[in-house]
């Protein structure tokens, strides 16, 4: 569906070369996407040589894709107790930062981790100190990704998040929502009075993001199991009903569903246009 108005796309891979993201994001038809700028199941963040940094800046001014943004590991866990395995979540999050600044992305998304059995309270102040530690004068916006609502995790629901963002000094902290992730938790954003309680709760101005993702569990089931838009729970008249609430439309929404033949990202891509469209009307 070409000429859509909306900021919406992929998170995209990045093998070969930084840059070829845009690439393979703008033959999906995306006009943002989402990255991994370095191993996603690793701690080493590889610094790009210059030729690399130059070729990904050429390229997000030719593409236009905006905005762009950076995905943190997955190991990092910034709620630790353990000081040592906390310390270095620290460390990855400064280097992801400073490596989003180097290429121009705006913005950074980070899991906030689990407090392992140590307690909510210990697990929030955890999180507000490392955030605190980290981005230090950073150029790019941090997003605080809530999670699913499992054992020991921290930041699911949007009270937690709104204590966590009311710790931190720097105001240059926003939320990314996942939908699937909201859902496990239990919030049905099908309906518009949940969404008004979201919105009270952390306001839509501190929302940088929507991931759109469909549930493959029931509401409320704390399990991070994302499905392709329409074959979830949430569904498609759950999406179009989610689309439809407020200025929600005017946020950018990366997809992070699965790639296993149930749909092309091509086709998932213009389901989820048509339903933009659809929550119009």
């Amino acid at each position: 569906m070409e000429g859509h108005r909306y900021r919406i796309g992929y998170h995209v891979s990045t093998a070969g070369s930084l840059s070829l993201a845009f690439d393979r994001a703008r033959a999906l038809g995306c006009t943002s996407m989402q990255i991994f700028m370095s191993n996603p199941r690793g701690w080493l963040i590889k610094i790009p040589i210059k030729e690399d940094i130059a070729a990904f800046r050429g390229k997000s001014s030719e593409t236009g894709i905006s905005p762009v943004f950076a995905h943190m590991p997955y190991l990092p866990n910034l709620a630790s107790p353990r000081e040592a395995v906390r310390k270095r979540s620290i460390d990855a999050l400064r280097h992801t930062m400073k490596l989003a600044n180097m290429l121009g992305v705006g913005y950074v998304v980070a899991h906030l981790g689990s407090h392992l059995g140590e307690g909510m309270r210990i697990g929030i102040r955890n999180v507000i100190d490392s955030v605190q530690a980290a981005i230090g004068n950073s150029k790019c916006r941090l997003l605080l990704e809530n999670q699913a609502g499992q054992r020991n995790s921290v930041g699911s629901s949007p009270d937690e998040l709104m204590e966590i963002y009311e710790g931190i000094s720097s105001k240059d902290v926003g939320f990314c929502i996942d939908t699937c992730h909201i859902f496990a938790t239990g919030y049905d954003i099908r309906r518009p009075e949940v969404m008004d309680g979201i919105r009270k709760t952390i306001g839509m101005g501190r929302i940088g993001l929507f991931h759109l993702n469909d549930a493959k569990y029931g509401l409320g089931s704390r399990k991070d199991r994302h499905a392709n838009i329409g074959y979830g729970f949430i569904g498609s008249e759950g999406f179009r009903s989610f689309l439809g609430y407020r200025n929600i439309r005017e946020k950018p929404f990366i997809l992070e569903t699965p790639r296993n033949g149930t749909i092309s990202a091509e086709e998932e891509l213009n389901v989820a246009i048509r339903l933009f469209n659809e929550a119009l009307t």
